[in-house]
């Protein structure tokens, strides 16, 4: 069957096939760590130091132009002498650079220079020049010298970089030399920073991290060697933190979007000289729209995956009209692991893939199963989201299993969340089949997170009928090897509601109404129906009250089942 409204396509798995999906379970080794650590104490070496000096530049060769609009109320509360980002502002006069006392979204947005598209959006160089430019000295003042902290990572020099170039006239439109010529020199000692550190960045950071190297070599006099060697290194880079199908391996939509991001400002660097884009990081785009469209849902935003935020539909495809790629939706990835199912004005996502491994990412989530579901623009069904997008205090909450629509044993995560923020062991292997019909979608899956340690596998039916109308949906806990202890095993299976979608229940039945006045019934067999308080993160990583249905139960030795309904009236 193929999706309502999106043309049919190769994708990753032939219908009906069975795939096994392979994790890691194991963590940053000990030495990783050290090394990591020693990395950083290098910094503030003598012999560091003595690295970063060279050629001071005296101009750029061009200002590349940003494609991307910013946020015009975050650009206004700078007018207004506020910085805001997701929830948290501080006023500018007293915004201490060199202390900090921000949460880390925040943190990364300051430094990142992300503030100087919200302030360009909004005013004209006469009004933000001043702005941008005072507190461009101050961070100059607070962080140039000292190479060490946020303000010195991989990653968010190679996003300063991309925003100083593209921002230039206003943070270099200032008659005083001295200012200039230290912000050049700056975005230049960055430059050699990154040459020496970026292949040490973590994931997505160690793409942004090369991207700011090119930046650099092609608006830069004499850049030419370090261009071609920037090319290089994004190149690795790229085959590092994508898989074959576009997909990051954090899995994570939301920074899938800023890599998109990340190379469509790039582009625009090689296009203000009037160079051509190599061939590997064209070719690679369309690959990663692709994947990017496959977790969105009805209202065309971004799901809440592996703790990013639900991006909005408007800002998904700016970026995604900006990178100049048209494509379909990728439906069945092999890696990436988000299965999606289209039908009617019913869009279904389901994580069908382990969680990321652990020594590649960290931050990741215990979603294995989940799903999310939307009726036209409204979401019904949806994971919490946001561990990373905000909302510091629930992080760790956001990322258990509890906070995803999918079964929970014993009130444990499917993967370990390990006190210093990585994955443990859990989820090793995913099987998956996948069929088609003209009379529904069929994804059956199941897991082995719980199996050393309760001797149950999870597995999950979900069926879609062609109209989109019903989802049917059986969740089984399988026996397997050997069981510890003997008694019965309390499990929960959780849906959890969007924002504004209302739920009455009434012994195994529950009556649902979305925001726009969307009604479905959901009916199960084999557990107690309630429903509970939930919450949502929204985009700016808000915390709103929502609400969830539970279906409460327990397993014995010879395991249980519980088959549900999701049918619109």
């Amino acid at each position: 069957m193929a999706d309502s409204g999106e043309d049919e396509g190769p994708d990753g798995i032939e219908p009906g096939r069975r795939l096994m999906r392979v994790g890691g379970d194991g963590g940053l080794s000990l030495a990783d760590r050290i090394v990591e650590g020693l990395h950083r104490l290098s910094w503030r070496t003598p012999f560091h130091e003595m690295r970063l000096k060279g050629r001071y530049p005296l101009k750029l060769i061009a200002v590349p132009e940003d494609v991307l609009l910013g946020d015009v109320a975050r650009g206004r509360a700078l007018l207004d002498g506020r910085m805001s980002f997701r929830g948290e502002t501080h006023d500018l006069a007293t915004l201490d650079l060199a202390r900090g006392g921000w949460g880390q979204a925040f943190g990364r947005y300051l430094h990142a220079f992300d503030w100087l598209r919200d302030l360009s959006t909004v005013a004209t160089r006469a009004q933000g020049a001043p702005i941008a430019e005072t507190l461009t000295a101050r961070w100059l003042d607070a962080h140039a010298d000292r190479v060490a902290g946020e303000a010195w990572r991989a990653g968010a020099w190679g996003r300063r970089i991309q925003m100083w170039t593209a921002h230039a006239p206003l943070v270099l439109s200032s008659t005083d030399l001295v200012y200039r010529s230290r912000l050049l020199n700056t975005l230049a000692r960055g430059a050699r920073h990154l040459e020496r550190s970026a292949d040490k960045a973590p994931g997505t950071d160690r793409v942004v991290a090369w991207a700011g190297v090119i930046v650099a070599g092609l608006l830069i006099p004499g850049g030419e060697a370090r261009r071609h060697g920037g090319e290089a290194g994004l190149a690795r880079a790229l085959g590092a933190a994508l898989f074959d199908d576009g997909g990051v391996v954090s899995r994570s939509p939301e920074q899938l979007l800023g890599v998109v991001e990340t190379l469509t400002l790039l582009r625009a660097a090689y296009e203000a000289r009037q160079l051509e884009v190599p061939e590997a990081q064209s070719r690679i785009l369309p690959k990663m729209v692709a994947a990017l469209l496959g977790v969105t849902l009805g209202d065309r935003g971004l799901g809440s995956w592996q703790g990013g935020a639900p991006i909005a539909a408007a800002r998904v495809a700016e970026v995604i009209a900006a990178s100049g790629v048209r494509t379909r939706p990728l439906r069945q990835p092999r890696d990436w692991g988000y299965q999606r199912v289209a039908a009617g004005g019913t869009v279904l996502v389901v994580d069908a893939a382990p969680p990321p491994v652990a020594r590649q990412v960290e931050g990741g989530c215990a979603s294995t199963l989940a799903f999310e579901l939307s009726d036209g623009a409204a979401r019904l069904v949806v994971n919490c989201g946001g561990a990373r997008a905000g909302a510091a205090e629930l992080g760790g909450v956001l990322r258990t299993t509890a906070a995803h629509s999918t079964l929970c044993l014993a009130d444990t995560n499917s993967t370990a969340i390990l006190a210093d923020g990585t994955l443990g062991r859990g989820v090793a292997e995913v099987e998956l089949s996948r069929q088609e019909s003209e009379g529904a979608s069929r994804v059956d899956a199941a897991h082995d997170g719980y199996a050393r340690r309760f001797g149950f596998r999870h597995r999950r039916l979900l069926v879609l009928t062609g109209d989109g109308r019903e989802l049917k949906g059986e969740d089984s806990l399988l026996p397997t090897g050997r069981r510890r202890g003997g008694g019965a095993v309390p499990f929960a299976i959780r849906f959890h509601l969007g924002a504004g979608v209302d739920a009455l229940a009434e012994g195994e039945d529950a009556a649902l109404q979305g925001p726009g006045g969307e009604q479905w019934l959901f009916r199960c067999r084999g557990g107690a129906l309630a429903v509970e308080d939930s919450l949502w993160i929204d985009a700016d990583g808000r915390a709103a009250g929502t609400r969830q249905l539970v279906v409460t139960g327990d397993a014995p030795a010879g395991g249980a089942s519980v088959s549900w309904v999701l049918r619109k009236v």
